[in-house]
């Protein structure tokens, strides 16, 4: 029985990191000039929006799988819009960099993501400034810069675009903490879904139309129903293949899945798009960069752990309870961002469009600090 659940556990993860990754890839195919052709990030974000809430309201209102929330007016307004305002700018900018620069680079600059989610905890108050996390933030940074120098295709807008959606998706993760916890708010993946995603995709309309519709009016792109409706399915996919997986492991093991799932990716975009070249000092200053973010992640366990009584807890209980910092959210990009190929959701991107990319829209209290740069998908 052990060695089944064992299997199971391994079986998931496995899921986990195909669909994140390839929710990641299929958007920078999608969006590529050189491939699909079909220029329009936020057009993509918003089908992958519709497509999700419209799933999300039928699973609710029509199968009744599970009851909504007790919503009010006043937490819809002070909540709700919010952060779904962060969310819709965090999977629009990064969607938006694959079309300046290669799925590598970006993965690597997501590397920033706890650098960013800890410079708004610590200007929103809610973490302090600490000289060993600090160092380990500098350490990442210099990591990244290393690696930016020596990106052979580096491009400023496209690398402004991707620390855009990082920033954006950090506020987000900070708000969730800040206005729904403290309500006492506990949204599941579906009911996630039900609320943001359509919030989102109303924030995403008025840039699209002002951006996007003139240019679509015009274009000769081609649109091909069976490319986007299945791109929407696999970045839903991800949003519960997370909660899976969130169901059964633990945050050590979410992370250490959403580092392998970096190093993979990194490597298949090189052979998917040839053109995406990476250098030695790409790999030196991204190598630099994770370290700096396992030490902070190791350093938050061992805080989280000395903090809690042990005995007689079960190790995965014991991870979660290291998550409830708001420095800790950032590993909600572990997988993703929906949005950048998965950066959907809560605390993280389906259309892994930032995706993060790929985060999905997991509740905060039940995500485990990004599993991504998170480690972001955006739903996209």
């Amino acid at each position: 029985m052990v060695g089944k659940q064992l299997l199971l556990t391994y079986l998931y993860l496995l899921v986990y990191i195909l669909l994140s990754s390839g929710v990641i890839l299929y958007n920078k195919w999608v969006l590529s000039p050189k491939y699909f052709n079909f220029p329009y990030p936020i057009t993509l974000t918003m089908i992958h929006m519709g497509f999700s809430g419209a799933v999300a309201f039928f699973l609710i209102r029509v199968m009744k799988v599970v009851s909504p929330v007790k919503m009010t007016f006043e937490i819809y307004a002070t909540c709700v819009i919010p952060i779904s305002a962060f969310f819709a700018a965090s999977l629009w900018f990064g969607n938006t960099a694959y079309l300046h620069i290669s799925v590598a680079f970006i993965q690597m600059l997501k590397a920033l993501m706890p650098v960013a989610t800890f410079l708004v905890a610590v200007v929103c108050g809610t973490d302090k400034l600490r000289c060993d996390v600090f160092s380990n933030m500098l350490l990442v940074s210099v990591g990244v810069v290393i690696s930016s120098y020596g990106e052979i295709h580096f491009n400023v807008v496209g690398t402004l675009y991707q620390v855009t959606g990082i920033f954006a998706e950090a506020l987000r993760l900070v708000l969730t903490q800040v206005l729904l916890q403290k309500k006492g708010l506990t949204l599941n993946p579906i009911t996630s879904l039900y609320y943001i995603a359509p919030c989102s995709f109303v924030f995403l309309f008025v840039p699209w139309y002002l951006l996007e519709k003139p240019g679509m009016e015009v274009s000769q792109n081609q649109f091909s129903f069976w490319i986007f409706f299945s791109n929407a399915v696999c970045a839903l996919a991800l949003n519960f293949s997370i909660f899976l997986v969130i169901g059964r492991t633990g945050a050590v093991t979410i992370r250490v899945a959403g580092v392998l799932k970096d190093w993979i990716l990194i490597a298949l975009s090189t052979v998917i798009f040839p053109e995406s070249i990476i250098t030695g000092l790409n790999i030196i200053g991204y190598a630099i960069a994770l370290f700096g973010v396992v030490m902070y992640n190791y350093l938050k366990i061992r805080e989280g752990r000395a903090s809690q009584p042990t005995e007689g807890i079960p190790e995965r209980v014991k991870d979660l309870k290291t998550e409830k910092r708001s420095s800790d959210l950032f590993a909600a990009n572990v997988g993703n961002n929906s949005n950048n190929g998965g950066k959907n959701g809560w605390n993280g991107s389906a259309s892994d469009s930032n995706a993060d990319e790929e985060a999905p829209l997991i509740p905060a209290s039940l995500r485990m600090s990004h599993l991504g740069r998170q480690l972001s998908g955006h739903t996209a």
